[in-house]
């Protein structure tokens, strides 16, 4: 026979004090955590949700991103004009749908002022666009003019970084370059700024292109592009390329890893600190529910109640603690959904505007933890409430 429900909600009200200070060491662990987990969702989100199956990234093979590749102009030549995997604009015999592209991060000045971070300059061709499609939307000004010493800026990068409004200058070594146009689209490419290949790659005075992007052709989408991108890698007709595709979702996930992932160790190491605390909050919240209750509990045990529900409905106290605490924190957390932010992406140590993302997966994530912090700190005192002799229980008051 389990003790009734009612029992264990009025020894929360009880003891509103012991209560409400459990409650909020729980919900502040809880915060702290789904803020972490909302800032590694936004950020990895920029980049998981942008990146296409139906267009292929190549790069030098052996580099771990764009930054380290470095393919020539003649390979980029011999991919874009002789793949048949790439797609055509307006039929077999139309122009390919591939764009040689550079790339390099560039130390510029804060809006702010308060100091330089990393920026990546893009260099992109007519097709860049056409590839993109209606995802990149040109919002103030306009698209620049190929061959020109003209750039677009991604909108997250207009009140970041300096020189980045219409009508700004952006120096890039003795080469200055008008803005004329602010762009938005989905992912990592807000916190770019592009301009065309030539006139980058003469700027910045590198004589390589760092990858080719397509679009795949119809036919060499799903399997048939992963068994062609092993053979772009393992068959000798392929081999003085010396490239290696991925499909833009893969390659943005990569790029997205390293950084996710020592979120992910923050996030942990965090909730072990915090929660050690909130766990004997909590812990010493339900020992003193039982030292003060000894005696109901030694009447519950004389009129028939055994150990294991006495020992149950302790538990569930706590788990109820947890609960409630998970609730609060969790309401402590909303208000960062939807703040922009920026950090560096330890994949190309270049600075990435992001927004928190409180999703419902860092939602649960967070309640699951509150639960196993009330779990773990009612364990001991419910034990303890269940090894009581009902004779020594009931001579204590």
């Amino acid at each position: 026979m389990l003790i009734p429900l009612s029992y264990t909600l009025r020894s929360l009200f009880v003891r509103k004090s012991a209560t409400l200070l459990t409650v909020f060491g729980i919900g502040a662990t809880v915060a702290v955590l789904a803020g972490v987990l909302a800032l590694r969702a936004g950020f990895t989100s920029l980049f998981s949700s942008s990146g296409r199956d139906d267009i292929a990234v190549f790069i030098r093979q052996g580099a771990s991103s764009e930054g380290e590749s470095g393919i020539t102009r003649e390979t980029c030549d011999r991919i874009i004009k002789t793949l048949p995997q790439i797609a055509r604009e307006g039929g077999p015999e139309g122009t390919p749908l591939a764009a040689m592209e550079c790339y390099l991060a560039v130390r510029r000045q804060k809006a702010d002022g308060s100091g330089e971070t990393n920026v990546p300059l893009r260099g992109v061709q007519p097709a860049s666009f056409a590839i993109q499609g209606d995802a990149l939307r040109i919002i103030a000004g306009r698209k620049l003019t190929p061959g020109s010493d003209e750039v677009i800026v991604g909108q997250k990068l207009v009140d970041r970084i300096a020189n980045s409004r219409l009508d700004d200058v952006v120096q890039v070594n003795t080469t200055p370059f008008r803005v004329v146009g602010v762009f938005a689209c989905d992912g990592p490419s807000e916190s770019e700024i592009w301009g065309d290949v030539e006139r980058m790659m003469a700027a910045l005075e590198r004589p390589v292109a760092n990858r080719v992007v397509a679009q795949l052709a119809l036919d060499c989408q799903g399997d048939a592009f992963a068994a062609f991108a092993k053979q772009l890698t393992e068959s000798a007709d392929y081999k003085e390329l010396l490239v290696m595709a991925k499909t833009e979702r893969v390659y943005l996930a990569e790029m997205a890893g390293p950084l996710g992932t020592t979120l992910w160790y923050v996030s942990a190491v965090l909730s072990v600190i915090m929660g050690l605390a909130a766990i004997f909050t909590a812990t010493n919240t339900m020992l003193s529910a039982v030292a003060s209750r000894t005696h109901e509990i030694g009447i519950l045990l004389s009129i028939g109640f055994r150990p294991l529900p006495i020992f149950l409905s302790f538990l569930f106290e706590a788990l109820l603690l947890g609960l409630v605490g998970g609730a609060v924190g969790c309401l402590m957390a909303l208000p960062v959904n939807g703040i922009e932010t920026g950090t560096t992406n330890f994949a190309t140590f270049t600075e990435v505007a992001f927004a928190f993302r409180v999703t419902p997966e860092v939602l649960w994530s967070a309640i699951r933890f509150a639960l196993i912090l009330g779990l773990l700190g009612g364990a001991i005192p419910a034990w303890k409430a269940a090894r009581l002799a009902p004779t020594e229980a009931l001579r204590r008051r």
